[in-house]
């Protein structure tokens, strides 16, 4: 059985998403936002005190498209996953990194400089700045999306669920509203995935079960 650490709509509701993707049982423990400062007990289990955090017998994983990829190699063969021996292989790993090294990083920026540092040194211009930056490299999928329901292979893949989280955090930041029409349509498919809705209802049950807020966490953990 997965042990999964998760707070509510952070990066880790990347693996969460796959996890229900892909119909493996799990154990979610939730943890209020954030961990390391409000779940304190949690740095004995991880001293990052990031999340996600995920358990599998001897393995230990913190990286949220890591263990996107890990999960679909552990259940192959499964359509998740993009096989070396398909042509799309390179654009699957490229989107799966991209959905959270690109995409995902600028937008923690935004976050930290507009709403985590105290008062005095929030820097609303460096969060202005790191949203046209996140704006930008979105844009790059525009000419894709406008011709393909998918990112690569010409189905849904483990790097429709790296990049809709960073879209999910877009929406939380309030970007939605500058989506290109292309990124828009998109966004709106991938919302409308059973598996998505699984995650955000698993996370709620659970969240309220455990005694944690609903609330979606601004995200600045991996």
């Amino acid at each position: 059985m997965i042990t999964f650490y998760h707070c509510v709509s952070a990066r880790s509701f990347r693996p969460l998403w796959m996890l229900e993707e892909l119909g493996l049982p799990y154990d979610l423990k939730m943890l209020p936002f954030p961990p390391r400062v409000l779940a304190r007990s949690y740095l004995d289990i991880n001293p990052l005190g990031t999340v996600p955090l995920m358990i599998n017998g001897h393995t230990r994983m913190t990286e949220s498209a890591a263990i996107c990829q890990y999960l679909c190699a552990l259940s192959a063969p499964t359509s998740l996953q993009v096989e070396p021996s398909e042509d799309d292989y390179g654009a699957y790993l490229n989107y799966l990194h991209f959905g959270e090294a690109t995409l995902t990083f600028p937008q923690t920026l935004v976050l930290r400089y507009s709403r985590f540092e105290p008062e005095q040194r929030r820097l609303p211009t460096v969060a202005e700045d790191y949203g046209k930056w996140f704006l930008a490299r979105l844009r790059t999928l525009e000419p894709v999306l406008a011709q393909q329901e998918h990112l690569c292979a010409r189905r849904f893949t483990a790097a429709d669920v790296s990049v809709g989280y960073a879209l999910l955090l877009a929406q939380h930041l309030g970007f939605a509203t500058r989506f290109t029409p292309g990124v828009k349509a998109y966004w709106e498919r991938l919302q409308q995935r059973e598996g998505y809705r699984r995650a955000l209802q698993s996370q709620s049950v659970a969240a309220s079960a455990q005694g944690v807020s609903t609330v979606p966490a601004p995200d600045s953990s991996t």
